[in-house]
């Protein structure tokens, strides 16, 4: 057979097969397709999803309980499973230690602490330094939930105490973090989790103010392995000595895995987890800035090589303006820098940051828990769809605060909230209007009627909104305990359209044999 005729009957079979999946699926979800119509874009509820925590179940100060919230689009059933991490790894989830099943209620968990490691996994990982030791984490959970329970699904890790020490992540294959170096913060840990059935592979890379030329990496950094269902644990406080600041990304070659860091003063100290900030991009939004006293520091960082220009832009109560020092900033290509922003002290609102070149970013003010270098507020996205905050203290504990912040258009936004004993369906809660280019701060409370500690809270964007850019400030007597960016927690994802034309299929077949 000729290798020109064979081409030929390879790109027909292609053509067939593409058209009769075309058609295949117009005819189990899109019947106007096959009357000949374009099928307009779908969406499909979510069904699954997975949050990981790093701190409940280990003997570090911050160890607690995890708050799980899903606030559902539909009433059907759902669980969501709490397991332990394996030491060392597994090749199934570990012990069950709760399942929630009352969707659009929150429910706290206590976690035990996690029976102590092995001499073998206290050992490091081959190719582990004296420097950087990758060695078995002892703790952590995951958080595997179905059906309802998977829909608008938020979990928060809290101390022993029952405060949110942090915002428990999902799996991915890159996570950056920008925060303050080791000069402040003698302990900085770093925690790789996976969830997968398989080990994966991840390599940390780390761009500081003392570092000249490419991010630093060691030889501990590249090739770690974390195995499946298991957590493995980084000090990097050798590697970054003399550091001011910090800009960390951990990637992975093979599977996905959730990372998380904690600073701290000295290891006996709670510290804080920094927030996952977003990956470098020319425009970022950092929402949250409380209306604390105290003179806010913006890290920002270039990973790349070229130099950035960048301007600053304060989105507040009384609007937007560039603030003094928010003009003229010039950072070389692969540095790290502070930026002391006095004349925003006590403001609250949103920092909109505009640079030439992709930059990362994160504003430190003063507070946080024992053994913080501060509070810290990082770069994050608009809230789509909805944005659900598992666990937040009662007034009697401390004053939570949720900063939104409209930098283009208008917005409006309806906050509900629920506890354990008032679900948050069915509930009008209240509308909150900011101004175009403004920013507001409110005080939510518990539901009426409610008799628990604590409230989840529902932030949703209302129909006609402009973007909306949201944080949580916690603050106990006068001082900010932590920031949280409010995530979107999505209960569905849209599904691209259907073609049936005999021209997709044939671009499709072009496509897929050349």
């Amino acid at each position: 057979m000729s290798r020109l005729r064979y081409r030929r009957l390879i790109f027909a079979a292609v053509v067939v097969l593409v058209l009769a999946g075309i058609y295949g699926a117009a005819g189990v979800r899109h019947p106007a397709a096959a009357a000949g119509k374009s099928a307009r874009p779908t969406r499909a509820e979510v069904s699954m999803a997975t949050r990981v925590c790093p701190a409940p179940g280990s003997p570090a100060p911050t160890a607690g309980s995890v708050a799980v919230a899903a606030m559902p689009a539909s009433s059907a059933a759902g669980t969501a499973v709490v397991t332990r991490l394996t030491p060392g790894g597994s090749a199934s989830a570990g012990s069950t230690v709760a399942t929630a099943d009352k969707p659009g209620v929150p429910q706290v968990v206590k976690i035990k602490t996690a029976p102590p490691l092995s001499t073998a996994q206290k050992a490091g990982q081959p190719g582990s330094s004296p420097g950087v030791t990758t060695q078995a984490g002892r703790g952590g959970v995951e958080v595997s939930a179905t059906g309802a329970m998977a829909q608008g699904l938020e979990v928060e890790q809290t101390s022993g105490g029952g405060v949110v020490t942090a915002q428990c992540s999902a799996p991915g294959t890159s996570f950056w973090f920008v925060g303050p170096g080791q000069t402040s913060a003698g302990t900085i840990e770093l925690y790789l989790m996976n969830t997968g059935s398989q080990p994966a592979d991840a390599q940390v890379s780390v761009l500081t103010d003392v570092s000249k030329g490419p991010p630093l990496l060691g030889n501990a950094d590249n090739g770690i392995t974390v195995p499946p269902h298991g957590m493995v644990v980084q000090s990097l406080g050798h590697l970054l000595q003399a550091s001011k600041i910090i800009a960390l990304n951990v990637t992975t070659s093979v599977g996905q895995v959730v990372a998380a860091v904690r600073e701290s003063r000295s290891a006996r100290d709670a510290g804080i987890w920094l927030p996952a900030t977003q990956a470098p991009a020319r425009h970022l939004m950092i929402p949250g800035v409380p209306r604390t006293r105290g003179t806010p520091e913006l890290y920002l960082a270039v990973p790349g090589s070229a130099a950035a220009e960048v301007k600053l832009t304060a989105i507040t109560a009384k609007g937007s303006y560039q603030p003094t020092g928010g003009t003229g900033i010039d950072l070389l290509g692969g540095s790290a820098v502070s930026v002391a922003l006095s004349s925003l002290s006590g403001v609250p609102g949103a920092l909109s940051i505009s640079s030439t070149v992709p930059v990362v970013a994160a504003e430190l003010v003063s507070g946080g828990p024992a053994g913080a270098p501060g509070a810290l507020a990082v770069s994050s996205g608009p809230v789509l769809q909805q944005g659900v905050l598992a666990d937040n203290p009662p007034r009697s504990a401390g004053l939570t605060d949720l900063v939104l912040s409209a930098p283009g258009k208008a917005a409006s936004v309806r906050i509900t909230t629920a506890t354990d004993s008032v679900s948050a369906d069915g509930q009008q809660g209240t509308v909150v209007q900011v101004k175009a280019g403004s920013s507001v701060v409110i005080t939510p409370r518990p539901p009426k009627g409610s008799k628990a500690a604590e409230f989840a809270m529902v932030v949703t964007p209302i129909a006609g909104s402009g973007p909306v850019y949201a944080d949580r400030v916690i603050v106990m007597g006068r001082t900010v305990e932590s920031i949280a960016p409010v995530p979107s927690s999505l209960t569905w994802i849209p599904l691209p359209a259907v073609q049936n034309s005999l021209s997709a299929g044939s671009a499709a077949g072009h496509s897929s044999a050349g």
